[in-house]
């Protein structure tokens, strides 16, 4: 049992006696190796993905765009030998690593996936059985409900290994939102529960190395559904606003929603091409997936319908508007990240290809190549390359689509006739002539009002 170390696992890890480990090094890994080394704390991440250990082991960022939201140097960090990247599993497995943290994908495509999860486990579990001291494994990846104890907890049992003795299990799921520099591991407040108490309490001495506010769940069967419920939350929010939009094409929908936010307990939603990114799209599976009472969640069963079906609607519209040449701003799903899984681009170019429609995408955060093996069509330039489109979709609002002047903007929109933009980046042009400009749910926006 780890007994009167509980107390002394912070200093170890700030003194460099011990050292965590990350496995998966995208979005949430690499920042916890960030956060945890300007504290002094050395981590090693586990990849799988050469270039990204190339990158790392440089002192460069493997994610695109986590930088800034970083808000300090990783350079000297990897200098020190704070920060570094391996592909040897077994590299990690030393008693002098006092902590795993699991960051790794739990969705594949469009649903959730317990893969590498499974195999990240199980390399652990044969690791611990060569150890002379208790690991402690904390999950920060998203988990569907119940999966801690049917899959996780079993694999450890199976090696031989008790959890609460040979391994400590927590979870620890995060919220941060890499647009938002006020959005971070340090400032969010973060649930944490442990398998036992004695788990609790040693996630709490590593992890409030550098978070402000930890919250204590009952245990790690609460703590893990923490996560796919709150998006669950927003996931229901978003596609009512789309349904509102559809069952009252009259109305400007968006102007409705935003005045309902100024109630106090009402939160702001607006119509859109549907959810995206690994969070919203999914929450609903993962919380459908770990009961077996799904009819009493059929406000959850609705929501997904709806959402998957947002973006084919939103092409439908516009092919029934007339549009040939169509033209996608944003590949990402969101502004200023460089992420398009579940993106509503790619239903959007899938569903026009399909009949008929010439599509290309631009994207400032993606290479021509990149594009292309995402969706399988070709990109163009911004602003100029706008001329040769009849329909022009604006998904993501990328601060690189406001540094070009409006007039410059406009003088490439000749030959367009409808423009259909699912933020805001626009919203301040005067359009005249022809040409038809809606914001997602805006009256008639789908062509119905």
């Amino acid at each position: 049992m780890w007994g009167e170390t509980v107390s002394d696992v912070r200093q170890d890890l700030l003194s460099g006696r011990k050292k965590i480990a990350v496995w998966g090094t995208g979005f949430i890994g690499y920042s916890t190796m960030a956060f945890m080394a300007n504290q002094g704390v050395k981590c090693v991440g586990v990849e799988i993905n050469e270039e990204m250990i190339r990158r790392i082991n440089v002192g460069e960022i493997p994610v695109p765009g986590l930088g800034p939201w970083l808000g300090f140097d990783v350079n000297p960090l990897v200098e020190l030998g704070l920060i570094e990247a391996t592909n040897f599993f077994k590299d990690v497995m030393g008693d002098d690593f006092v902590a795993h943290l699991i960051a790794i994908p739990t969705e594949k495509g469009d649903a959730p996936w317990d893969g590498a999860l499974m195999d990240v486990i199980t390399k652990i579990a044969v690791g611990v059985k060569g150890r002379k001291t208790p690991l402690l494994v904390i999950i920060e990846s998203t988990l569907t409900p119940g999966r801690t104890d049917s899959v996780v907890i079993p694999i450890f049992k199976k090696l031989g290994l008790e959890v609460g003795k040979d391994v400590f299990v927590g979870i620890a799921p995060r919220r941060d939102w890499f647009v938002d520099k006020d959005k971070t591991l340090k400032k969010l407040p973060r649930i944490i529960g442990g398998t036992t108490p004695e788990t609790t309490m040693l996630m709490e001495e590593v992890l409030g190395i550098v978070v402000d506010t930890l919250l204590h769940a009952p245990d790690h069967r609460h703590a893990e559904m923490i996560k796919s419920i709150e998006n669950a939350y927003r996931h229901m929010g978003i596609t009512l606003a789309n349904q509102l939009t559809l069952a009252y094409p009259h109305l400007d929908m968006r102007e409705v929603l935003r005045l309902v936010g100024t109630k106090w307990n009402c939160p702001t939603y607006v119509p859109s091409y549907g959810t995206g990114g690994y969070c919203i799209p999914l929450s609903s599976q993962y919380v459908l997936l770990g009961t077996d009472k799904k009819e009493e969640l059929s406000l959850l069963t609705n929501t997904i319908a709806t959402d998957s079906r947002m973006a084919m609607r939103v092409a439908q519209s516009i092919i029934d508007r007339g549009a040939k040449r169509v033209g996608i701003l944003g590949l990402a799903y969101k502004g200023d990240l460089k992420v398009h899984i579940l993106s509503p681009t790619l239903k959007l170019v899938k569903y026009l290809s399909e009949h008929g429609v010439s599509v290309k995408v631009n994207d400032p955060q993606y290479s021509a190549d990149e594009i292309q093996k995402a969706v399988a069509c070709e990109t163009f330039e911004y602003p100029e390359g706008l001329d040769e489109f009849d329909t022009v979709l604006i998904v993501a609002d990328h601060r690189e689509y406001g540094f070009v002047p409006n007039d410059e903007v406009k003088k490439h929109l000749k030959n367009c006739k409808l423009i259909l933009d699912n933020t805001n980046i626009w919203s301040d042009m005067k359009f005249s002539g022809s040409l038809k400009y809606f914001q997602s749910g805006n009256a008639g926006w789908l062509g119905n009002g």
